[in-house]
């Protein structure tokens, strides 16, 4: 029997588009110039409501930890070697790290 092609990856595949669709929802500030705080100093918000500075990061973190316990799932080991495993469980985790890092933490230095 072949092994699924997307098990141990179903919590990336669905987690990355939905925390992709919520930034674009929350239209966020991308350029230091559009920020409230603009040559001054002080900590400002990318976002219209500041709680969302708290909220992006716990929604990176739970995806990432999705990820994590999807890749301990006896359905993600089914029909793989132990190599086979280790590597998509591995390429996942990291994958969801340097995304999550890539989308959240510059929304929020942005205005820092």
């Amino acid at each position: 029997m072949r092994p699924k092609l997307l098990a141990g990856f179903w919590s990336f595949v669905v987690g990355g588009p939905a925390l992709v669709a919520v930034i674009v929802a929350l239209n966020p500030i991308t350029s230091q110039e559009d920020c409230p705080n603009y040559g001054a100093s002080g900590n400002a918000s990318a976002f219209a409501d500041p709680v969302w500075d708290l909220y992006l990061p716990l929604m990176a973190l739970v995806w990432i930890t999705f990820v994590a316990v999807e890749q301990i799932l006896p359905v993600t080991r089914r029909h793989r070697t132990r190599a086979a495993w280790a590597v998509r469980a591995v390429a996942a985790l990291v994958l969801a790290v340097v995304g999550s890092c890539c989308l959240v933490v510059p929304l929020g230095i942005v205005c820092r």
